[in-house]
């Protein structure tokens, strides 16, 4: 792989990766401390492919880069539901008054996090993390958050947006910008392809260095979310191999073909290595150390459990686990007699 930079862009700056096409960081309050943003060339002005975190911080950043841009902005792209993403997004597309693309999943379902429980128990979210084996207090500190944190980080969407499909091409000015959707990560990823620049937009679907979290959560725990993942990574090899990838963390980079292979090869031996430790019946949290070799916080524990529950769900869709509900209401996984991946 070909990193086309040193280092970050500053947040504030705008750096020019090809005609057309700006490069930006907003900052994050994470392990994770940015979100790279860019900005393309449409009819009249710039569009914005997503938008960070919805704080007053990245708010200020954003005027900033507006101050700097030569058009107004016409448009705002959003790849995919979480809070980095869409976070500034409405208040953008509102301010404005733009178009706002997004896919369907990933709009409702960002509408549905914005609105919170309505009155539902986290009785759901406590059973989720019980089936796992955690401990009574480490479910208490992940269940017992009051108010929406989702929201507190998310402007108010659009109550309008337009549709992002599979294989539509986009018609941004001079230039043409074709759908890839990717799962697993998030519901309906938007990744954006032009061919004639000959970049992909990639948000968090295929990112360098690190991998994307995939995750089956409270809100759908027997998702085999890594499944939806594998099967939409591959057709990216269809794109050339000096496509210039344009990812949502760390540094734009060339080597598309062999970064959607390496992130297939990671997942497969996080497979391997949960077989080999399920030869006897083993909880989720017996199963953490086996795929995260450093101590987790309680918020990356959420992510944790999410992550190997999603690889154990994708175990036992294909047959080489079989999963049971024990004496104290824990799930236990173990390897099958018949496992073609555990010979």
């Amino acid at each position: 792989m070909e990193y086309l930079f040193d280092k970050q862009v500053e947040p504030g700056e705008l750096i020019e990766v090809a005609d057309g096409v700006l490069w930006l960081t907003m900052p994050l309050p994470f392990e994770l401390d940015h979100i790279n943003l860019y900005l393309i060339r449409g009819e009249g002005g710039w569009v914005v492919i997503d938008t960070g975190i919805g704080t007053s911080t990245t708010k200020s950043l954003w005027m900033r880069i507006f101050e700097q841009l030569d058009a107004p902005i016409v448009g705002v792209i959003v790849t995919h539901l979480h809070p980095d993403h869409v976070g500034l997004a409405g208040w953008i597309a509102d301010t404005y008054n733009v178009p706002f693309y997004m896919t369907q999943t990933e709009y409702f379902t960002a509408r549905a996090f914005a609105a919170g429980r309505n009155g539902a128990t986290n009785t759901r979210d406590v059973l989720y993390y019980q089936r796992a084996g955690l401990d009574d207090p480490m479910i208490a500190k992940l269940t017992s958050g009051e108010g929406n944190g989702y929201s507190s980080v998310v402007s108010p969407l659009p109550i309008s947006y337009t549709r992002l499909k599979h294989g539509m091409t986009l018609f941004l000015g001079d230039n043409e910008w074709v759908v890839m959707i990717g799962r697993g990560h998030s519901p309906e990823h938007a990744c954006l392809y032009n061919a004639k620049k000959n970049i992909l937009i990639s948000g968090d679907h295929i990112l360098p260095i690190i991998t994307p979290n995939i995750g089956a959560y409270s809100t759908e725990p027997d998702a085999n979310t890594l499944a939806d993942y594998l099967n939409t990574l591959p057709q990216f090899k269809s794109l050339p191999r000096n496509t210039t990838v344009l990812p949502a963390h760390k540094l734009p980079f060339i080597g598309l073909h062999e970064r959607v292979d390496s992130l297939i090869a990671h997942h497969h031996e996080h497979l391997q290595a949960l077989l080999k430790a399920c030869k006897e019946p083993k909880a989720v949290v017996d199963l953490l150390p086996v795929m995260f070799r450093r101590k987790l916080s309680s918020r990356n524990m959420v992510f944790a459990v999410a992550e190997c529950l999603s690889h154990l769900n994708y175990l036992v869709s294909e047959g080489d686990i079989s999963r049971a509900l024990n004496d104290e209401g824990v799930y236990t996984f173990k390897v099958c007699a018949a496992s073609k991946l555990a010979s």
